[in-house]
C-alpha cells in the first residue's frame, strides 16, 4: 500500500474550500484531462456524507469505473471518500481544511491506495502510479484553488 500527502495553501475560507471540494461538476471540471464523467450516484452539486457517486474515466488508455463514498464529514474541517468499488484494492482519501489565521485555508490531502493483483500491483504501485496519483491529486488541487480564490474575491 501506498500512502501521500498533498498540502495547498488557499486564499479562501475553509468553508468555501470544502464545498467546493465536494461539488462533483468542479471534481469532473478538473478531470477533463482523463474524460472523466458520472456514470452513477450523485451527479450533480455537492456530495453529503453517505452518498456514493460513480465516475468512468481513461487513465493509461485503459477506461475504468470507480464508486466512491463520503464516509466521513464534518464541515467545515474533514471528510473522506473511499472507495466502495473499482480498480484499487483500496483507496482511502482523507480531506482536511485548516484556517491559516489570515482568513484562508492550508489544505491538507492524504491518500492510501493499494493495487490489485499482488505482487505485480505493488510494483506498479512504485514505478508508475504513485507518481502519476501524486499528480492527478496535485491538477485537481489547482483546480480548487482557483475557483475557491476567484469565488472569495466575488463575495
Amino acid at each position: 500500500m501506498r500512502q501521500f500527502e498533498t498540502i495547498t495553501h488557499i486564499a479562501a475560507p475553509p468553508a468555501v474550500v470544502f464545498d467546493l471540494s465536494l461539488d462533483v461538476d468542479l471534481h469532473t471540471a478538473s478531470m477533463a484531462r482523463s474524460g472523466e464523467r458520472i456514470i452513477g450516484g450523485v451527479r450533480t452539486g455537492r456530495m453529503a456524507l453517505g452518498d456514493d457517486v460513480t465516475w468512468e474515466a481513461r487513465h493509461f488508455g485503459i477506461k475504468w469505473r470507480m464508486t466512491s463514498r463520503i464516509s466521513a464529514y464534518e464541515k467545515p474541517g474533514s471528510f473522506v471518500d473511499e472507495q466502495v468499488a473499482g480498480p484499487f484494492r483500496r483507496w482511502h482519501h482523507t480531506h482536511r481544511f485548516v484556517p491559516d489565521g489570515r482568513g484562508g485555508t492550508v489544505m491538507h490531502d492524504e491518500i492510501q491506495f493499494a493495487a490489485p493483483f499482488g505482487l505485480l500491483g505493488a510494483a506498479v504501485e512504485t514505478v508508475v502510479l504513485a507518481r502519476y496519483m501524486r499528480n492527478l491529486i496535485e491538477a485537481r488541487n489547482v483546480h480548487v484553488k482557483q475557483r475557491a480564490e476567484e469565488s472569495a474575491r466575488t463575495s
